[in-house]
């Protein structure tokens, strides 16, 4: 029977105690932990079993064109053994066929089994997080550094500043009055959050208002307490999202290009048994014949070896098919695209994430540190002006922790005024904030508002003249130390040394403000007061003028003071009050622990009364901005029909706010039905939550828990679209793995957030993300250029052969030749068009949809066409040598071999059965002399030289054809040869191999052909470049039909 659960945030802690059965100051007996460690076993998240090895490398086989060459390989195989057998030769050369094919698919499985074995990481991040002991408090006493893992619900633990949560656990008891997590990776939320033991009396709650509770993986930057452990190992909220992780990788799509590689798969493989059989019924009668008796056939005669050689051209048929060098080009082709992209500040972690990103439909953006900087910043101060109903407002620019990261504007146009120098002394002295540098970034220790405060102050200066020339000094030489990491906060050091801090009254939930007693330079106490703008105003009643005058607090500025902070915070930005106080009473003389008041200070009880009849001073507004890029990407995603959504933790408002400024939406728009919490939405059905994601022109998600995100995702996908969704913390983890591509921030990026995405970006910067869509969009035509290119090369080769068995005739490619020309020949210049100059509208069009086809019926007929050539001139030299003296002008006799009707070259197996047949030797380049021993060899091994024409005809055609490959439509003229100087260069490179197997003994002879002399590589070209002037004219008819089309619609 499942076991109820217990919602520890709902109850008391008392309850809490009586469920766990324990004491709060003697924890569980050792008896206790032994049982409950039976029942819940160590606090630690679970490794998932990996696949073995042999399961990775057969998965790497399971694709159609790998299938289809895997049976070739077999067949060759079991060809060339029978034929080494019978003639008695088994040298390399007759299994060099098989030995390329196999090689092709063992590399091919390395690099599969490589990248599945690298990318399953992120649970690995997610263990890195949990805490790896704690204080425990066990039979009575305290276990000061009790492993982490051994925990288990019912433990009470002390938690102290710095400390990492080890587990899921109810706060029970505060040992300082007040306790504050950063928990922003979790959750998703910009502040740290204040903790306390009251329960929340709700069943069903988002964990950002479980605020009795502490979270495995979240760290304590403020006060200590004592808590119940209620959750351990994978029950916690950071093991959910370890399970939730596992379920987004096994949902794991394939990429749209995979897809559609796939589907032409399928195709292929239903076209070459279409071919396959094709070939065997038009020549059937060349292996099986028979006597025909009253119009009956009888006397059935099979021949084995024409079999055979008909099950070679079916061979040769499947791999003239399959495009073997495709999968290695691919690679290549995405692996330059992330070298560029690495350099646009994007990292590919997954190379085919190169591709999807240039269909991205949507951007799912987490805020928090993706569109904000994660870092608060003060934006706008103001204080009164000469009377109460006037107030002076203060812009500040900047939104890093960096005090030389903007300024105030017009600064210099104000004097250092009495209000000015008292909201200084505050924001310096009434903190407890410190900066480092660390690397590029600057951080923050302690309070993030805190940090803010300070690098305020460090924007205002000191009034005093010589020492600001000094500090300017200080921080002009600090610029050439070697350590960097330290920030010389110069400004709040003078403040420090000026108002000697004494003691601290600290901020608890009731009066909501924090507090210190300085000794001013005069001698005399002074109370500097920080907090919430509503509750100051309530216990203040003077004002301070910039004249610093103190005049009574009425109505009319009360009613001024609050206008502000509401227009301040309706920008999103979190206000802090600032006042102070002179007239301490019994604290007017306190200077230690010593002083009879002391007793006062131990008790908060006593604060709000040391906090009263204030003088108030003026209101600092605080947020974490957005970057400065933010606007200008997201217009252009706009542009490029990318649709943005933000998926926050943070609250509704912040959200809104944010989202206004970075003009998501307009300042005026009406965000109903385009802003929900989490819960919100989930609560929504599944017909309004779909008509809802279907609306264009953004929308934003607040309050989303990590479930929520992937449900969003989730159902995006199914919709159509292909998502691409960024974040940081660990609460994107699972959502960055289920989308088509993660994105994670890689300098505030949490490592479980990288190591389950796809794509970092090493500048969190949200415009890369819209460079890298520029660029994958680029990738993809340029992809779709090649895979074109090698295609319709492909479709040449199996027509040749097809013509080849149709007409009769010996083959004149044999399949180590095709597997040459597919693997090494083509595969440069086909790189090499992944090197195209992108279009310079790409960034204007839509996305394309993840469904068009790679090869639609107007490119099926144009590389038809071009295939057809392909065939035809393949074939026809071939011929042309064996039945023509001469072609153009060339003399094709020269060497002296014999010429030989059309119909005697298609009836060459009845050979023997000619009387007085004679084939006369011919020579070859090099001095090389053709003999045979039977004049009938003259078809077999007499046609190395007409072969020889064949394959540097094919190859001659298809390097011609890579330069109609540069663009989809435009002509050469346009688009010239030299716009892609790289394609030049692969052209160049791939007719040097070819000249090196031509001119090589060695390999001439492994690929059966021999070295061609000028007049006959003068044919070569006769033949081939007619193959730039075809497709140029179905260009130009291409251009056509779309300008007739584009016209109809208008």
């Amino acid at each position: 029977m499942e076991e109820k659960p217990f919602h520890a945030w709902s109850w008391s802690v008392e309850q809490c105690l009586k469920e766990y059965c324990v004491k709060l100051d003697k924890g569980l007996s050792s008896f206790e932990v032994v049982n409950r460690r039976e029942k819940y076993g160590w606090n630690e998240l679970e490794k998932e079993k990996r696949k073995p090895l042999w399961q990775l490398v057969l998965e790497q086989f399971d694709d159609v064109l790998v299938k289809i060459l895997l049976v070739a390989a077999f067949i060759s195989f079991v060809l060339a053994y029978l034929h080494g057998h019978e003639s008695g030769e088994g040298g390399f050369e007759a299994y060099v066929e098989p030995f390329v094919i196999v090689m092709i698919l063992v590399l091919n499985a390395i690099v599969g089994v490589w990248q599945e074995t690298n990318a399953e990481k992120a649970l690995e991040a997610l263990k890195e997080m949990q805490s790896e002991s704690a204080k425990v408090l066990r039979d009575g006493y305290y276990v000061p550094d009790l492993p982490a893992r051994e925990l288990v619900p019912g433990d009470i633990v002390e938690l102290r500043v710095g400390d990492k949560v080890p587990a899921d656990m109810r706060v029970a008891a505060l040992k300082t009055s007040t306790l504050r997590l950063e928990q922003s990776s979790l959750t998703g939320e910009a502040m740290p959050v204040l903790k306390s033991t009251n329960p929340v009396l709700m069943d069903d709650c988002e964990l950002q208002a479980k605020e009795c509770m502490v979270f495995a993986g979240t760290t304590v930057v403020n006060g200590s307490c004592l808590c119940i452990v209620v959750s351990t190992g994978m029950r916690t909220e950071i093991g959910k999202i370890q399970t939730q992780i596992h379920q987004a990788s096994l949902e794991n799509d394939d990429t749209p290009l995979k897809k559609k590689l796939d589907e032409f798969g399928g195709r292929l493989t239903t076209a070459i048994g279409i071919v396959c059989l094709l070939v065997w019924v038009i020549n059937y009668k060349n292996f099986i014949t028979w006597e025909l008796v009253d119009g009956w056939p009888t006397d059935f005669r099979f021949s084995f070896e024409k079999c055979t050689y008909y099950f070679k051209v079916a061979v040769a048929l499947a791999v003239a098919a399959i495009p073997e060098g495709l999968p290695a080009v691919i690679t290549t082709c995405l692996a330059l695209g992330t070298r560029k992209m690495a350099q646009k500040n994007a990292i590919m972690r997954k190379l085919p994430s190169v591709e999807t990103l240039g269909c991205t439909t949507v951007i799912c953006s987490d805020k928090t540190g993706t569109l904000t900087t994660n870092q608060m910043s003060v934006t706008e101060f103001f204080t009164l002006g000469g009377k109460t109903t006037a107030s002076r407002i203060f812009r500040v620019e900047g939104t890093t922790y960096d005090p030389k990261d903007g300024g105030i504007l017009d600064w210099d146009c104000y004097n250092w005024d009495a209000n000015l120098q008292a909201m200084a002394e505050i924001c310096a002295v009434c903190n407890d904030a410190g900066i480092f540098c660390s690397g590029r970034l600057f951080r923050a220790t302690g309070l993030p508002t805190e940090a803010a405060l300070k690098v305020l102050v460090e924007k205002m200066g000191v009034p005093d003249t010589k020492a600001r020339n000094r500090i300017r000094g200080t921080q002009l030489a600090s610029d050439y130390l070697i350590d960097h990491d330290t920030v010389k906060l110069g400004c709040c050091e003078w403040w420090a040394k000026r108002s000697k801090r004494i003691a601290t009254l600290e901020f608890d939930r009731i009066r909501k403000s924090m507090s210190i007693i300085v000794r001013e330079p005069t001698g005399h106490n002074r109370l500097l007061v920080k907090g919430a703008v509503e509750s100051l105003l309530e216990r203040s009643s003077h004002v301070q003028l910039a004249d610093g005058s103190i005049v009574p607090m009425d109505e009319l500025c009360r009613q001024l003071l609050l206008l502000r902070q509401l227009e301040m915070s309706s920008k999103g930005q979190r206000c802090l009050g600032l006042a102070y106080k002179d007239d301490l009473g019994e604290f007017s003389d306190y200077y230690e622990e010593s002083h009879p008041s002391h007793k006062k200070l131990l008790d908060p009880a006593n604060y709000s009364s040391i906090e009263s009849n204030l003088i108030f001073v003026g209101v600092v507004g605080l947020r974490d901005p957005p970057r400065d890029e933010v606007h200008k990407a997201i217009e252009d995603c706009k542009e490029a029909g990318i649709e943005v959504i933000v998926i926050t933790g943070d609250n509704k408002f912040t959200a809104e706010a944010i989202c206004r400024e970075v003009r998501l939406f307009s300042d005026s728009q009406d965000l109903r039905g385009r802003s929900f919490t989490g819960k919100e939405f989930m609560a929504l059905s599944s017909t309004e939550q779909i008509g809802i994601l279907s609306r264009r022109g953004g929308m934003v998600f607040s309050r989303a828990e990590p479930k929520h995100k992937q449900d969003i995702v989730r159902m995006l996908k199914e919709m159509g679209e292909v998502v691409a969704m960024t974040g940081d913390g660990v609460n994107d983890a699972p959502a960055l793995k289920l989308a088509d591509i993660g994105i994670a921030m890689g300098i505030t990026g949490t490592e479980v957030a990288k190591e389950a995405s796809d794509m970092i970006l090493a500048d969190d910067n949200f415009s890369t993300i819209v460079s890298a869509v520029a660029e994958g969009r680029s990738i993809y035509n340029n992809m779709k250029a090649f895979i074109r290119y090698m295609i319709s090369s492909n479709v040449g080769e199996v027509i040749s052969i097809f013509l080849t068995a149709a007409l009769g005739i010996p083959e004149c490619l044999i399949p180590v030749q095709l597997l040459w020309v597919n693997l090494v020949t083509d595969g440069p210049p086909a790189t090499a068009l992944g090197f195209n100059p992108s279009d310079v509208d790409i960034m204007r069009k839509p996305p394309r949809k993840s469904n068009d086809a790679l090869i639609n019926s107007w490119v099926l007929i144009r590389y038809l066409v071009i295939g057809s050539y392909v065939g035809i001139a393949t074939v026809g030299i071939f011929i042309l040598w064996y039945t023509q003296s001469a072609f153009m002008g060339i003399d094709l006799v020269m060497d002296g071999h014999t010429l030989v009707s059309l119909s005697q070259l298609r009836t060459w197996g009845e050979c023997p059965t000619w009387s007085n047949f004679t084939a006369a030797p011919f020579k070859v380049a090099g001095s090389r002399v053709i003999t045979f021993s039977n004049p009938c060899e003259y078809f077999s091994v007499g046609k190395v030289k007409a072969m020889t024409l064949s394959l540097s005809v094919l190859v001659a055609i298809e390097m011609f054809n890579s330069l109609n490959a540069l663009s989809e439509d435009n002509s050469l003229v346009r688009m010239p040869p030299w716009r892609n100087i790289w394609l030049l260069v692969a052209m160049s490179f791939s007719f040097g191999l070819h000249f090196l197997i031509l001119y090589v003994p060695f390999l001439a002879n492994v690929f059966g052909i021999v070295p061609l002399s000028l007049n006959e590589w003068l044919l070569v070209i006769l033949f081939s470049f007619p193959v730039v002037l075809i497709d140029e004219v179905i260009k130009f008819f291409g251009r056509c039909r779309r300008r007739t089309c584009k016209d109809k619609k208008e």
